[in-house]
C-alpha cells in the first residue's frame, strides 16, 4: 500500500511538472509570436506623429487617474491644441512646409491625449474651435504668439521653438508626478516628439543665422537636444491590434510578460 501511494504521489508530481513545462512552452510561443511596434512615426525633417492605433494597443489596465494625473492630461490637451492652432495659422501665413507638417502632427498628439482621457471615462474630451482655449492664460499666449509670429518668418520659427520649449518642460514635470503607466507611455513619446520638433525649428533658425535662447528649459538641456540626432520611437508590445512588427524594447504591457521557472 505504501509503495502504491508513493507511486501515485510521484505520478501527480510528474504530471504537475509536465503541466508547468507545457504552460511555459505556451507562454514562450505566445511571446515569440507577439507583435512589437513603435508608437511614433518620425519623418526625415523631424515631424513626429503618434500612431494612435499603436498607442491604444500598447496601453494596459491600470488604476483610475488621480486628480493630479487628470489635471496633467488636461493641461497637455490645451498645450497640444495651442501648438496645432498656432502652427496652422503660421502655415497659412508663411506657406512653409515645416509648419504645415508639424501642425498635422500636433493634431495627432491632441488626439492621443483625447484617447487617454476617453479611456479613463473623462467627459472633458471636447475640443474648442481654433484659437479658443479653456485656460485663459493659454488663450492669451495664443494671441501673443500669433501676433509676434505674423511679423516675420524668423519670429514664426522662434514662436515654434518657444512652444516646444514649454511643452518639454511641462511634460517633464508631469512625468515626475505620475506612476500611471499609460500616462507615462504617452507623455514620454510626446516629449520625444517635442524634442524632435524643437530640433526642426532650430534647424530653420540656424539656416537664417538666428540663435534661439530657451525660456523654459535650461540652456544646457537645449544645447543637448539641438545638437543630437532626431529621435526614433521605441518598440512596445502590442496588446491589441497594432501595426508593424519587430523584436524591440518590451517596455510596456503586462499581458503575457511573466516568466516561468521550473
Amino acid at each position: 500500500m505504501k509503495t502504491s501511494m508513493k507511486n501515485v504521489a510521484i505520478s501527480f508530481f510528474l504530471f504537475g511538472l509536465l503541466a508547468v513545462a507545457s504552460s511555459c512552452q505556451k507562454d514562450a510561443m505566445n511571446d515569440e509570436n507577439a507583435q512589437y511596434a513603435s508608437i511614433l512615426a518620425v519623418s526625415g525633417d523631424g515631424t513626429t506623429s503618434v500612431i494612435e492605433a499603436n498607442l491604444k494597443s500598447a496601453m494596459i489596465e491600470t488604476s483610475d487617474l488621480t486628480e493630479s494625473e487628470l489635471a496633467s492630461l488636461l493641461k497637455m490637451k490645451e498645450e497640444e491644441k495651442l501648438a496645432r492652432d498656432v502652427y496652422t495659422v503660421l502655415a497659412q501665413k508663411w506657406g512653409t512646409q515645416v509648419f504645415t507638417n508639424i501642425s498635422k502632427a500636433e493634431n495627432n498628439h491632441l488626439n492621443a491625449i483625447i484617447l487617454l482621457l476617453s479611456s479613463y471615462g473623462s467627459t472633458e474630451t471636447a475640443i474648442s474651435e481654433a484659437g479658443v482655449f479653456t485656460d485663459a492664460a493659454v488663450h492669451t499666449l495664443y494671441n501673443d504668439l500669433v501676433a509676434k509670429a505674423s511679423v516675420s518668418v524668423e519670429e514664426a520659427y522662434k514662436a515654434g521653438a518657444l512652444i516646444e520649449d514649454m511643452d518639454i518642460k511641462d511634460l517633464n514635470i508631469a512625468l515626475g508626478t505620475t506612476t500611471n503607466e499609460n500616462v507615462i507611455l504617452a507623455f514620454e513619446n510626446l516629449e520625444k516628439g517635442s524634442r524632435n520638433h524643437l530640433r526642426a525649428f532650430n534647424r530653420q533658425l540656424t539656416t537664417l543665422g538666428i540663435v534661439y535662447t530657451p525660456v523654459f528649459i535650461t540652456q544646457t538641456d537645449y544645447d543637448l537636444i539641438v545638437t543630437s540626432a532626431m529621435e526614433k520611437g521605441n518598440q512596445y508590445r502590442m496588446n491589441g491590434q497594432g501595426n508593424g512588427q519587430g523584436k524591440g524594447w518590451k517596455g510596456q504591457g503586462k499581458k503575457g510578460t511573466g516568466t516561468c521557472t521550473n
